[in-house]
């Protein structure tokens, strides 16, 4: 079993042309001609403007229809935590608060446009601010984690050279260990109650900090954010991207992948430090004039995304795969979804039986996107017959040559002749490895996958996370598909493991159902290894089985295979 997802990259993505026309100064357009305008740029219907700014070109203008009452009366963003805790912010609310929020970076922080600043924030409303602030600043923002660790934050302010850090009184002496090798560091400010020694306090700033401030005029092609990608070895990588490749790429996604519209209230369960944040929380319902709804949770819990489902207006709703799995072994056909409508997910494979499951209990779809910290959305579950243009993301060999249908590849974005604005300026400080990125004519993603005679892209799986056994290639998430068709899989995450005969063979970590704890392990093991057998190609079942309490996951609920696969090695290497 593989999945799905349907390329659908448009090809005015992929052009890129200098021009002054701009959408300043044009107060008077209807909410549509918003989103239409930007689309028709990502369709190359019209030119990239030179200058663009997210906060003055998209969230100003929205601000200005809702003061003319020509935009429905939702708010831009919702906050609520589970103290009974809210927060909500018109469009013009945002504006003022966020011009409020860049003279405190511009003033009191002491920054200017150009400058780095790294934000280790949970999901608190000061995050969604300090983006916009930073925006009309110039500031080039570089968010993380609360997951992050002291050697972790002391690496990402050495690497970015960052001129200022901002994060929690929780996380604050973990930054004041590493505060003795951060030279570039001129100002640290503080998102919290209390104060501290050193630190500059958010709130206290922004009750006297003036709410007049002229927003930078900044170049489309202008650094805007930075994120910290790891990939299979060294250190992170920096991955920027421009105000206009997140700015103005998330238009068709918002539109057509999310069916987010000015009436809709959307709901992204992404952390903060990681890119789908961005792209679900801030530019996609954003560029659409929708409200962000955000539920500040300490941690995951199906009853409590459930019942908020239940009780806020929440119309679309995003989570990871893991967490849809989560979901619907909670059974979620006990609570009524009154407004939600449109359902999304990405970040990894879904599994079809929670896809069917949902369906049952909740009687909506789940539309799968792909992409990367590196690009847009590149493809998703739908079939837009309008936008579609199979040429710009293709399967290739190591070579950049377009593969034939059918044949196993790695899924590449094409950059030659020209560069899509909507993908990543370059891995900053490592002209190496943004050299690398690319064969041929295309960048290519790392990820593997097949396309068919009708263009539809196969995920088969990361290319690290491939298994080859014996000769035989084999995708971990066709295994843990074929696996969590069995009653007794809570949850699976599927590896190589190293094997003197076949170089590799399919292990499986296995969180078993609370009914079959108390299973006989060898005789369940026999069980699920013939289930496979029976499910899918019987050279892909798991000859290794072991049960788990737990699975490595991110903050995002994505499963982390490379920290079992790495254990799995070195275990081998150790007897």
């Amino acid at each position: 079993m593989r999945t799905f997802i349907k390329s659908w990259i448009p090809q005015c993505l992929w052009i890129l042309r200098s021009s002054s026309r701009s959408f300043h100064g044009n107060n008077r357009l209807r909410t549509s001609q918003i989103i239409s305008y930007y689309e028709s740029i990502n369709q190359c219907k019209k030119e990239l403007p030179e200058y663009f700014n997210f906060a003055s070109d998209v969230l100003d203008e929205w601000a200005r229809l809702e003061k003319d009452g020509r935009k429905p009366a939702n708010p831009a963003f919702w906050w609520v935590n589970d103290e009974g805790q809210e927060v909500k912010w018109s469009f013009e609310e945002l504006g003022s608060l966020s011009r409020k929020a860049a003279n405190v970076l511009s003033g009191a922080c002491g920054l200017q446009r150009g400058d780095r600043v790294i934000a280790v924030l949970p999901r608190v409303p000061e995050w969604w601010l300090l983006n916009v602030a930073c925006m009309r600043a110039g500031i080039v923002l570089i968010p993380g984690t609360s997951q992050l660790t002291a050697k972790d934050i002391s690496y990402r302010l050495q690497a970015s050279k960052a001129k200022c850090i901002i994060t929690s009184d929780t996380l604050a002496p973990a930054v004041e260990s590493v505060l003795p090798g951060s030279q570039f560091l001129k100002s640290k400010l503080i998102v919290g109650q209390g104060s501290r020694d050193g630190w500059l306090n958010l709130k206290e700033l922004l009750e006297v900090a003036s709410a007049d401030h002229q927003c930078v005029k900044t170049r489309s092609q202008d650094p805007m954010l930075i994120y910290f990608t790891s990939g299979t070895t060294g250190f992170p990588k920096m991955v920027e991207q421009s105000h206009s490749s997140y700015g103005i790429g998330f238009a068709i996604s918002g539109r057509y992948w999310m069916n987010l519209t000015p009436s809709d209230i959307m709901w992204n369960t992404s952390d903060t430090g990681w890119v789908k944040a961005a792209w679900s929380s801030v530019f996609a319902p954003w560029i659409c004039g929708s409200c962000v709804f955000v539920h500040h949770m300490p941690q995951f819990k199906s009853e409590v995304i459930a019942e908020t489902l239940s009780r806020y207006p929440i119309t679309t709703f995003c989570t990871a795969p893991t967490a849809f799995r989560m979901l619907v072994q909670h059974d979620v056909s006990r609570y009524k979804f009154p407004s939600l409508k449109h359902c999304v997910t990405g970040g990894e494979a879904l599994n079809p039986e929670v896809l069917a499951k949902w369906k049952i209990q909740t009687g909506l779809d789940i539309h799968e996107g792909y992409g990367q910290t590196e690009t847009v959305s590149l493809c998703c579950s739908e079939l837009i017959k309008a936008l579609l243009c199979l040429s710009f993301v293709q399967i290739v060999d190591e070579q950049g040559a377009v593969v034939p249908a059918g044949e196993e590849g790695t899924i590449g974005v094409r950059v030659q002749p020209t560069r899509p604005f909507c993908m990543f300026s370059q891995y900053l400080d490592n002209p190496e490895k943004t050299a690398a990125s690319v064969r041929g004519d295309f960048y290519l993603t790392g990820d593997r996958g097949t396309m068919d005679e009708e263009g539809y892209v196969w995920f088969v799986g990361r290319a690290d996370d491939i298994i080859n056994s014996a000769g035989y290639r084999i995708g971990p998430f066709e295994v843990e598909s074929a696996l969590v068709q069995h009653p007794a899989v809570s949850d699976v995450a599927v590896v190589s493991s190293p094997d003197p005969v076949r170089g590799e063979v399919v292990k499986a970590f296995i969180v078993l159902a609370p009914a079959f704890v108390s299973h006989d392990p060898e005789k369940l093991i026999h069980e699920l290894q013939q289930h496979v057998k029976k499910v899918t190609a019987p050279y892909k079942y798991p000859r290794k089985v072991e049960f788990v309490q737990e699975l490595p996951k991110t903050a995002t609920g994505k499963i982390q295979r490379k920290v079992l696969k790495n254990k799995e090695w070195a275990r081998e290497r150790q007897q």
